[in-house]
């Protein structure tokens, strides 16, 4: 049995150790055991600083989530999009396939915790179906390799995944999330990532949250997968309490920098069942966004998205930079609240028309993007015209 296998057996993952180890009552514990599942491992366990710290608050259970906050239970509708159980198929060229039930340590934000933990909902049983579906659509270039976390399968079980899909001749690029640099960095061996190398292009999308999950554990297993060639990805959830200060943030995304994990995407917190106590307003990530642009490496810039509810895919969402546009020009300001002006140009951008595009993903109303014409001639560059502009509230 190899380490992380026995410090998963260590974990608290019953109300019993709820009870035993944080002093909750009984009848609590064993509520939100029922709710969700309850598993901490030792390591993420010893992240924690003080009751009610930023590591707590992702992990120990809390009887906010035994509210009823309305809430659906599938907010992002992928069962909807799901033709066979083990796949997610909502954009034109990419699935997303979930292979496992299981995680490390069961985050209680958790989107998917109707599912998550519950081995008869996602199983490896179903992992051939998806295969097979995969196969038979010929438009899927790109496969998400979820769960529960992937990783939770031995090398022997994942390395038939990831042989399964490179046998597909139309998939090109295979994309594995996974929490474990953050909550298990031990799972991360020599051995795995020299049979995950056997399957590349593969990328890695990882999950941290706040920077004082960036150990020299977490180092050592992002430092095993960059030097096995696998471009590293972070997302983070936006969160109340644990990451909804722009300084965290920061800190977060130069220190993942530092191990070769670029940010990838910021998400607005899902509308989960029992979940609303970790959710933020909009304006927390857009004035976070805002003192990240300019203010500090483009690197560390990610996108902040929506993952609209009912099914509506990613939708980026950013400050206010544009402030005025027309056939003539557009008005834009940069991240010192200077306001510049930029000339539009003539011709035209072409875009797919309506009949090149699968209808199942064409747009109700699709438009055209045209071009406008630019001004006859230029005599001489513009100034940039400072505008006093009220600044966002510092938060």
């Amino acid at each position: 049995m190899e380490l992380w296998q026995q410090m998963l057996r260590q974990s608290i993952d019953s109300a019993d150790d709820l009870v035993k180890r944080f002093n909750f009552d009984k009848e609590t514990a064993e509520r939100l055991n029922s709710l969700f599942h309850i598993r901490i491992n030792p390591y993420y366990l010893s992240l924690i600083r003080y009751p009610g710290d930023p590591i707590w608050l992702q992990c120990i259970p809390d009887a906010k989530e035994l509210e009823d906050d309305g809430l659906p239970i599938d907010p992002l509708n992928e069962d909807n999009d799901s033709p066979v159980p083990s796949i997610t198929h909502r954009y034109p060229d990419r699935v997303l396939f979930l292979v496992t039930s299981q995680c490390s340590m069961y985050c209680r934000f958790c989107t998917r915790k109707r599912k998550v933990s519950d081995s008869t909902k996602i199983s490896m049983k179903y992992i051939q179906d998806g295969l097979d579906y995969i196969k038979a659509h010929p438009e899927v270039r790109d496969v998400i390799v979820s769960g529960g976390d992937p990783l939770m399968l031995t090398d022997t079980m994942l390395e038939k995944v990831l042989q399964g899909l490179r046998e597909i001749p139309h998939v090109e690029i295979i994309r594995v999330h996974t929490k474990m640099p953050c909550v298990l960095p031990q799972r991360i061996t020599p051995q795995l990532v020299e049979m995950m190398k056997k399957y590349q292009p593969l990328y890695v999308n990882v999950h941290f949250n706040h920077p004082w999950e960036i150990t020299p554990e977490a180092k050592q297993a992002c430092d095993l997968l960059a030097d096995a060639g696998f471009p590293l990805g972070n997302q983070m959830v936006l969160m109340k309490g644990v990451n909804d200060d722009a300084e965290i943030v920061k800190e977060l995304n130069r220190k993942l920098l530092m191990m070769r994990v670029r940010p990838y995407y910021i998400y607005q917190a899902d509308m989960v069942k029992s979940t609303n106590h970790f959710r933020t307003p909009i304006k927390t990530g857009l004035e976070i966004m805002d003192k990240l642009r300019g203010h500090t490496s483009g690197l560390a810039v990610p996108y902040f998205v929506i993952d609209a509810p009912g099914g509506g895919g990613k939708i980026p969402i950013l400050p206010q930079y544009v402030l005025y546009h027309d056939d003539q020009k557009i008005v834009v300001r940069n991240y010192k609240y200077e306001v510049f002006e930029y000339d539009e140009v003539t011709g035209q951008s072409r875009v797919a028309e309506p009949a090149e595009v699968d209808e199942r993903f064409l747009r109700k109303q699709p438009v055209i993007i045209r071009e406008r014409r630019r001004r006859a001639s230029k005599s001489k560059s513009r100034a940039a015209v400072k505008v006093a502009l009220d600044k966002p509230t510092e938060g």
